[in-house]
């Protein structure tokens, strides 16, 4: 086997067996083949006997080529996910992966918009779109996101089935877990006001989502559009398509609504990822504090 089949094994592999992210399929790809380029492997028996020593030279040459922390712990545990793969292949029965602890990692808090910065940006993005299905799309895009706390992903994953919408939705996460979020009144609206306009017809099978030439849209051109929206607001570069869905978090716990909901709400497989929010939300009030305290503004 050369080193091509090597990589479409990898790719099969993270897609149907994993069933990941095409985005996550790709990087990881790209992880793996700098990898066995670097190292001149071409089978799956010296794939699988790449040791820490060599793990450390590729982490090591990616560094200076200007990788964060943050990236290289990400591509840490590609390589190591990829070792095991590549273990398995060339039958062995100990897959588990050299060890090799990755980069500390200085966790920051999400930064969420207000519940007005929230619906504002996604009335300006669409507005500022070239024509009016466009608009609607993007609304209802993020209107999604921040409504039901979606993922973008999931959100541009969406199909003509799922439609019309109704109070409840069921959507398909990472790990191809399985969750019910809700829809607001205002979300329903914008979604069904997208179909009404769309100039492309929306089967069952068919994407919902659709790029200005018809095929399914990407991730890409809603992150731009909600960025050209932040300009014309004046919004900080932390308002991302991402940053709606931590603000539906945020919100729904300072509403009152208790961890392990929002955990299903959001889709988390641990709880050690929703506790997060309630330092955001703490951070949040004392930020509110601050500001209103006679004592605490700063004239």
């Amino acid at each position: 086997m050369n080193k091509p089949d090597m990589l479409e094994a990898w790719k099969n592999h993270l897609a149907q067996d994993r069933r990941r992210s095409p985005h996550t399929v790709r990087a990881y790809l790209a992880c793996a083949n700098r990898l066995l380029e670097a190292a001149g492997i071409e089978d799956w028996d010296a794939a699988a006997r790449i040791d820490t020593a060599t793990l450390r030279g590729q982490l090591a040459a990616r560094r200076l080529e200007g990788l964060s922390n943050a990236s290289a712990a990400r591509e840490l545990s590609a390589l190591k996910s990829f070792i095991g793969f590549a273990k398995a292949q060339a039958g062995e029965d100990d897959t588990s992966a050299p060890r090799m602890r990755g980069p500390r990692i200085k966790k920051g808090l999400p930064r969420p918009v207000t519940p007005d910065e929230a619906l504002n940006v996604a009335d300006v993005t669409g507005s500022l779109a070239r024509e009016d299905w466009i608009g609607a799309r993007d609304r209802a895009v993020l209107l999604l996101l921040y409504g039901s706390g979606l993922r973008i992903a999931e959100a541009l994953s969406l199909k003509g089935s799922d439609l019309p919408l109704g109070e409840t939705l069921r959507v398909t996460g990472k790990g191809n877990k399985q969750r019910v979020v809700p829809v607001l009144p205002v979300v329903r609206e914008a979604v069904a006001e997208y179909r009404k306009h769309c100039p492309w017809p929306i089967g069952p099978d068919e994407v919902l989502f659709r790029g200005a030439k018809g095929g399914p849209l990407s991730q890409g051109m809603v992150q731009k559009a909600m960025a050209q929206a932040r300009k014309a607001l004046g919004l900080p570069a932390t308002a991302t398509p991402h940053a709606l869905r931590h603000s539906f978090a945020t919100h729904l716990l300072g509403a009152g609504a208790d961890l392990r909901s929002l955990q299903e709400l959001l889709g988390h497989a641990s709880l050690g990822s929703t506790q997060i929010y309630t330092k955001v939300d703490a951070a949040t009030m004392l930020e509110t504090y601050r500001n209103a305290h006679p004592r605490e503004r700063k004239e």
